[in-house]
């Protein structure tokens, strides 16, 4: 006679509603996305080409206007695309922090449905504004290339990994501050205080290596400042920015998002009541 298996049999009810959760979870997040999008920029294709092109005007007059004022960029030959590889993966930053630290506040109706939790609300922030900074980003530097007819050595991973680390720390500190605004409104007018000095210290204007060591050794925590190198090594095929740290980077974003996380899912209750 064989002996009995001890393999543990998982029941088969139990395991196919195990296998629908992530798709359960994908559906949820799909349908927030959708939501976001018709909420901010309406249900026509013209509300989201707006939405693309109101920070596209602005980034491109920016951009025209520090040319005239600084007519020889640290990189390159051209001003533009020199402030342009700075100020749209910064933009990207701000945006998404500002988009997913107001998760709870514009969806709290829903938040109320066991199916939705705080994380899809903030994952669906970041991904509607990540793709919306994405193409606005793509449409810019296509429009500096074309206009001032220069010839680019494209680092496409590079460029990608840049803008995708941005965006993460945005997403970090947004989900931290979706549970600090909850907790202490106060916070709100605080971190909007304190990230202003970040335009002029993440190297948007200059390169970090042309910075004196000591402030280099300073600016260096900032994780800003390495996804802004990341991004400009994929445009300026000479640029090697050997302090770039993505492990850094990574570990920042994910460490304020695990703490961001763990409040939204622990303190859910409460943060729906205030």
């Amino acid at each position: 006679m064989t002996a009995p298996s001890t393999t543990p049999r998982v029941a088969p009810r139990a395991a196919t509603v195990r296998s629908r959760v992530p798709l359960q979870r994908l559906r949820v997040l799909f349908a927030l996305v959708v939501r976001e999008m018709s909420t901010r920029f309406g249900r026509s294709w013209g509300g989201y080409l707006w939405a693309i092109v109101e920070p596209l005007g602005g980034i491109l007059l920016l951009t025209f206007a520090f040319s005239f004022t600084f007519h020889t960029p640290p990189l390159g030959t051209n001003f533009a695309l020199f402030y342009a590889t700075g100020i749209i993966p910064f933009t990207l930053f701000s945006s998404v922090a500002a988009s997913v630290g107001q998760a709870i506040a514009t969806n709290r109706g829903l938040l109320t449905y066991p199916v939705v939790n705080p994380l899809d609300a903030v994952l669906a922030k970041f991904v509607t504004d990540f793709l919306t900074m994405f193409i606005t980003g793509v449409l810019l530097f296509t429009a500096i290339v074309l206009h001032n007819d220069l010839v680019v050595a494209l680092d496409p991973a590079a460029i990608f990994n840049g803008f995708l680390l941005m965006g993460l720390v945005g997403l970090g500190f947004g989900t931290l501050n979706c549970a600090l605004f909850g907790f202490w409104p106060t916070w709100r007018h605080l971190w909007n205080v304190l990230t202003k000095p970040l335009f002029l210290m993440s190297c948007i204007f200059y390169t970090f290596d042309s910075l004196p060591p000591l402030a280099q050794e300073w600016l260096w925590y900032n994780p800003l400042v390495h996804g802004i190198g990341l991004m400009r090594s994929g445009f300026y095929a000479g640029y090697e920015p050997t302090y770039v740290a993505p492990g850094y980077v990574l570990g920042v974003a994910g460490s304020v998002f695990v703490v961001g996380a763990y409040l939204l899912r622990r303190h859910r209750s409460r943060l729906l009541e205030l």
